[in-house]
């Protein structure tokens, strides 16, 4: 999983104004390794349970959500794609890691997804 997230995962960042137009090449290129990264963070997630608890979160969180995806969901402008976007990542967390958690807090990890969320 390390090894796929080092070596596989790319999501260009375009300037706004060559991506604004969704039928051009850069912005589809972008779309598809972001979904791509959304599907790897899935894959990531699903073995919560199997895997050190501290290694998915590590992994899934830590190096794939903060490092590549918050950078394209904070360059999506504001909208229903963003919002579709981040549904989709919500749903790859596992419920179990927000079960003992006091109301309005969030893990570590998803303070910057969580401003993101916010704003």
């Amino acid at each position: 999983m390390k090894k796929s997230i080092e070596e596989d995962v790319f999501i260009p960042l375009y300037p706004k104004s060559a991506v604004e137009d969704k039928s051009s090449v850069g912005s589809k290129f972008q779309e598809r390794r972001f979904w791509s990264a959304v599907k790897l963070l899935s894959n990531i997630l699903l073995w919560d349970g199997i895997v050190y608890e501290d290694t998915g979160r590590d992994l899934g969180l830590s190096k794939l959500l903060n490092r590549y995806l918050l950078l394209n969901l904070m360059n999506t402008p504001p909208g229903l794609e963003n919002i579709e976007k981040c549904k989709k990542v919500v749903e790859c967390l596992p419920e179990r890691w927000f079960q003992d958690l006091q109301s309005g807090s969030t893990l570590p990890e998803l303070l910057n997804f969580c401003q993101h969320l916010l704003q």
